[in-house]
């Protein structure tokens, strides 16, 4: 026995244990709601939010699939069109999905204007079918069709990438995920089990395309090619067992995905499944790039919750950086005699950046610095690699575009005169100067 069927023999014990023990510490907690733990039985379907799911037919015993390489318009959030790359129609391409040991026929047609490959990213397989141009296989030219044949041997989280020319055909969408369920299900089922891929993208103001050039200063984050408030949300029951695969892509940036209301457990990379010993808590999440990470968890909570790329930029949108820092500057001095020539004039960003998007000010055609989206209290103001994940008690009842419906007395809101002075509580001046409840 060599080295990698050990480690995969001694794997599929491991991770027997590991996942009928469970993922998330929140089911241990005192309170948390009881668990709807399905029986062992078939992992359910991925479902891939804002994208799709590759086809697949048998053909003696063969699963086959299309992949078209080409270029496409694709609308990043309403008001935010470009030209990109990508497959099928779409970036990143259609998620595929298979099992453990199935033979994989995978036709690849190029529509691009320059040859291209795929590399099928984490997978092991026979070399000459990893696509890497001039190294594996010839590229694909141009209105040509090249077939991939291979085994998945091991079941995981993995992507799909162009590899010719990968600094402009992954920069302008290239990409795709590629799921391995395993052939015997690995403890108790997940009830939800749902497929992110993260992507940065260089977008000027009124631009027809991405720029793949860039190596610094993304300004349009996504989650599956979209920004928020197109990001469809995360429909999940209080109580359920969910899986996120998150996949990193893009051509620069690490993304640190925090999930708001729960903490989950990382279970595995698109190396393999991660031993329950070696699992801990987290509430973040750091995918690096060319990186899978598979979470799991079972929310207490219901609510809408934030999913977010915690670098504050990557949830802005089209936001610049060439500009002087004005927070605490005085200008009412030039704002007077701006307004002598530019009537109207105001300058911006001198008590922070906070309500510009909703301000719904003239921008550039094609453009949408700055902006994010109405909510139920107030606007929104992230954009970008945000999402929402909507627990409900009966989700497959509940509107997925529905705001949740706050019990009585349990959202923040203004503190009373009356209450403050009862905790010891003083003001500050200007403050909850009304009468109580104002």
């Amino acid at each position: 026995m060599d080295r990698r069927s050990f480690i995969h023999v001694g794997g599929l014990a491991a991770g027997a244990a590991l996942i009928s023990r469970g993922v998330a510490h929140a089911q241990e907690r005192p309170g948390a709601p009881p668990r709807r733990t399905a029986a062992p039985g078939a992992q359910p379907a991925v479902v891939t939010p804002n994208g799709s799911t590759l086809p697949l037919r048998v053909v003696d015993g063969v699963k086959v699939g299309h992949l078209v390489a080409g270029p496409l318009e694709h609308e990043f959030t309403p008001g935010l069109t470009c030209e990109v790359w990508g497959y099928n129609g779409s970036s990143p391409g259609p998620t595929i999905e298979a099992v453990e040991g199935d033979r994989l026929r995978i036709y690849v047609t190029n529509t691009l204007p320059e040859p291209s490959t795929v590399h099928w990213h984490g997978l092991v397989l026979p070399n000459g079918m990893d696509g890497v141009s001039g190294l594996n296989q010839r590229p694909i030219p141009p209105g040509e069709t090249y077939v991939y044949e291979f085994v998945v041997r091991y079941p995981g989280t993995y992507m799909y990438h162009s590899h010719f020319d990968e600094m402009t055909q992954i920069a302008l969408g290239a990409v795709g995920m590629f799921v391995v369920h395993p052939k015997r299900p690995r403890g108790p089922r997940v009830d939800r089990d749902f497929v992110l891929m993260t992507h940065e993208w260089k977008i000027n103001a009124g631009a027809r395309r991405p720029d793949p050039n860039a190596m610094s200063d993304f300004n349009v984050l996504t989650f599956n090619g979209k920004a928020f408030p197109a990001t469809a949300p995360l429909l999940v029951g209080r109580g359920e067992r969910v899986r996120i695969r998150l996949g990193n892509l893009g051509p620069m940036d690490h993304h640190p995905i925090h999930l708001h209301g729960l903490a989950f457990n990382v279970t595995a990379t698109d190396g393999g499944y991660v031993p329950e010993s070696a699992q801990y808590p987290e509430t973040t999440v750091l995918v690096p790039v060319g990186s899978t990470r598979v979470i799991e968890f079972v929310p207490e909570e219901p609510g809408d919750w934030a999913v977010h790329c915690h670098m504050t930029h990557h949830t802005m949108m089209q936001m610049g950086h060439g500009l002087p820092n004005m927070v605490g500057a005085d200008t009412r001095a030039l704002d007077r005699r701006m307004s002598r020539v530019m009537p109207g004039y105001m300058t911006m960003g001198t008590t922070g950046m906070g309500g510009m998007g909703e301000m719904q000010m003239p921008v550039p055609a094609n453009s949408l610095p700055m902006r994010g989206g109405a909510g139920p209290f107030s606007y929104i103001d992230m954009g970008g690699m945000f999402t929402i994940l909507k627990v409900r008690d009966e989700p497959d009842k509940a509107d997925p575009d529905g705001w949740y419906t706050h019990p009585a007395g349990t959202v923040a809101g203004p503190a009373s005169a009356d209450r403050m002075r009862a905790d010891g509580i003083t003001p500050a001046a200007g403050g909850n100067s009304t009468k109580p409840g104002g």
